[in-house]
């Protein structure tokens, strides 16, 4: 920990302008982290980046000195490994995160995290320098190993409007996945029930009502057949819309229909996925429909847009497929 105080030269300034200066080899991705996770203190408080520091102010930093004078071994992460921008204006940014990057920090997440990341891509970008003033906030999640797009608000009404809209149905989020096997219909709405198990970190689907469960409602089209997922095993490549958006909802509903998505560690089928050596599920948030119904502010010229990428599923697409 180091501390310092504020002298009448660096007064009246934002804290985190004053840390750059003080260290400038401290990676901004650790020092936005920092703040996150309440670790600069002024005058014994936690603050945010926004402080306006004053003049005999005291100054605590809880970032061991190998990164805080940029020495060691730990270096900042570089976010084009973990996401590319699809989309940013001065409201909001939309991101193609990458699979195996945990969206915001959690216990088992001490890396840096998609909202870090952002933050520090925000931050140090000249198109986003009228949201220095806010820290930006994820508008949805997604699993650690599912890629795919995030939005992100970068001011306080934008972030209001798009958690409106999606409570509100009003963004349309569509997946992509290969799943085990052929199901039956070539396109269909799934209706079942999710209860969330937060000890174990999953969820278990049943087709009746239980006191702690959600109902779930899945839609999916089959876009096309592999014929050799493996020597023994076709699969599906499907489109899926979440209608209802739970915690591991197409995860656990496809495997519930015995479709699991090849690379699911936790949902699907083991032994397939040896056999394939996948190091992810196979599962992309692909596309986005913004269709706005009712008032939506500062974010109407949004209204009609669509935003689409191409998942990443590497070797998986090596096998012949027929459409």
């Amino acid at each position: 920990m180091q501390k310092f105080v504020i002298d009448k030269d660096s007064g009246n300034r934002r804290i985190d302008k004053i840390l750059r200066e003080k260290y400038p080899n401290l990676p901004q991705s650790f020092m936005y982290k920092a703040f996150r996770k309440k670790d600069i203190k002024v005058n014994g408080i936690r603050v945010k980046e926004n402080y306006i520091a004053n003049p005999g102010d005291i100054v605590e930093v809880y970032i061991i000195d190998e990164i805080l004078y940029g020495n060691g071994s730990s270096q900042p992460f570089d976010h084009t490994k973990a996401f590319t921008v699809v989309y940013e204006d001065k409201n909001i940014l939309i991101v193609n995160k990458m699979q195996g990057i945990p969206v915001h920090p959690d216990k088992d997440s001490p890396e840096n995290t998609l909202i870090d990341l952002v933050t520090d891509y925000i931050h140090s970008n000249a198109v986003s320098s009228d949201s220095k003033n806010f820290s930006p906030a994820l508008c949805h999640r997604l699993d650690r190993n599912t890629g795919g797009l995030v939005i992100i608000a970068k001011n306080n009404e934008a972030l209001k409007i798009m958690l409106e809209k999606i409570k509100k149905k009003e963004i349309k989020k569509y997946y992509q996945c290969i799943v085990r096997g052929m199901p039956e219909k070539p396109y269909a709405t799934l209706k079942a029930y999710l209860e969330k198990d937060e000890r174990k970190s999953r969820v278990y689907i049943n087709n009746y009502k239980t006191k702690n469960s959600l109902e779930i409602i899945t839609k999916y089209k089959v876009l096309s057949v592999i014929e050799n997922l493996t020597d023994n095993e076709k699969g599906s490549l499907l489109e899926v819309e979440l209608i209802t958006g739970r915690t591991h909802q197409i995860r656990a509903h496809l495997a519930y229909i015995g479709h699991p998505i090849v690379g699911d560690s936790k949902y699907g089928d083991n032994n397939l996925n040896r056999a394939l050596k996948l190091k992810y599920q196979a599962l992309w948030a692909y596309k986005l429909k913004f269709e706005f119904s009712t008032k939506s502010g500062l974010l109407s010229y949004l209204n009609g847009k669509e935003f689409e990428i191409e998942p990443d599923f590497g070797s998986i697409f090596q096998t012949d497929k027929k459409s």
